[in-house]
């Protein structure tokens, strides 16, 4: 049986495991979950296809059933021409986009949505650039929980068109994700509905854990030099840090943590600005602008953890031109018949530009997450 508490990311506050939290009333920062049961061993793992084969090293109580949709389970593809191009020995791209409602999303709404199920809340609530709110659209509509979603009025269309055909609450708002953000926490608040925002809960977290999970399976347990993930909120970065630790700990991996490269765009880099001033925290990004709609968070909760995630992995981060995103995804699916999302195009052409500036080493093996479907931005 799973047990586990929670623990507040930064003044160590503890909360039990069945607690309806947000983020810490101490200090305001991210809960995380930290198993009390025994660790689980690789042959835990279920035969079962989605991430809910690795339910033992999951926040899910004895004999209960997860929300699914089939999520997880996503193909890793060896990419030999993308190698050259950004100049690595070998490159890998792991597909998020076909996960149900087309990114990653699906991995932690999953998982949120379970606990959130199991405290019988009366709804939930998001504020989302997309792909969240298509994602707690689905998992809640799988669940029966009433959901409101939180859009900026730009975000595209297809996305917005997905969250309405789930028959859900959609308000899309002038501005940013932001904005989006105080207006769904206004409405929690007068509602009774439970915020879901990235890190304003910790089970989308634990979801997002098995992106590394999965990853080390696919590779036989044997660990890349480097991952480089797409970064808005940061809830993929964190979860893969967590899960790269705890498989260490649980002797599932050697000790070696591939270095984690965060990749953003020009116009939204609160992360790349902040690390390249060696701070513990970025400060908010004036007038977000970048096509790549799940990059523009100009604000992330998790600044400070997925700062400490790159510092702890001898990481790396760098933004790109719109330019440089655009022709970066088109080679991405020409090169690999990879449906990219311009957020994968990101995080190539960030790649190749660290390759270049001696910052990641020719010789390294990297996984290039495509954190969701090219389709979802087409009208």
């Amino acid at each position: 049986m799973t047990t586990w508490i929670l623990t507040c990311s930064a003044c160590g506050r503890q909360e039990p495991q069945d607690a309806a939290v947000g983020v810490c009333a101490e200090c305001g920062q991210p809960f995380l979950v930290r198993f009390t049961s025994p660790p689980p061993a690789r042959g835990h793992i279920l035969s079962r296809w989605d991430l809910w084969r690795y339910a033992a090293a999951l926040p899910l109580t004895e004999g209960e059933t997860p929300v699914c949709l089939g999520e997880g389970v996503t193909p890793l593809l060896e990419a030999p021409s993308l190698a050259r191009h950004a100049g690595v020995r070998r490159l890998w791209v792991k597909d998020e986009g076909v996960n149900p409602t087309a990114s990653f999303k699906a991995r932690g709404l999953a998982a949120a949505v379970t606990r959130a199920r199991a405290r019988g809340v009366p709804g939930l609530v998001v504020p989302t650039a997309g792909n969240a709110g298509a994602a707690l659209a689905a998992y809640g509509a799988a669940a029966g929980i009433r959901v409101r979603v939180y859009a900026p009025a730009t975000t595209p269309r297809p996305i917005l068109d997905t969250i309405r055909a789930m028959g859900v609450e959609l308000v899309t708002v002038d501005g940013h994700i932001g904005d989006a953000g105080r207006r769904s926490a206004e409405f929690a608040k007068e509602s009774g509905y439970f915020n879901v925002a990235t890190l304003r809960e910790p089970y989308r977290v634990e979801g997002n854990k098995t992106l590394a999970i999965e990853l080390a399976e696919q590779l036989d347990w044997k660990l890349p030099d480097a991952v480089v993930y797409p970064t808005g909120g940061g809830e993929g970065v964190i979860g893969m840090w967590k899960a790269f630790a705890e498989m260490a700990e649980w002797g599932w991996t050697g000790s070696a943590t591939p270095r984690i490269i965060v990749a953003q765009a020009e116009g939204c880099a609160p992360i790349v600005r902040a690390h390249r001033a060696g701070a513990d925290r970025a400060t908010p990004w004036e007038n977000p602008v970048t096509h790549a709609a799940g990059l523009r968070v100009p604000g992330p909760l998790g600044d400070r953890l997925v700062l400490r995630a790159l510092r702890e992995t001898q990481g790396d981060a760098g933004s790109v031109s719109e330019d440089a995103i655009r022709e970066a995804t088109r080679l991405v699916a020409s090169a690999t018949g990879i449906d990219a999302a311009p957020e994968g195009g990101c995080g190539l052409a960030v790649l190749a530009d660290l390759v270049r500036a001696g910052r990641i080493d020719p010789a390294s093996q990297v996984v290039l997450y495509n954190t969701g479907s090219g389709a979802s931005y087409r009208a």
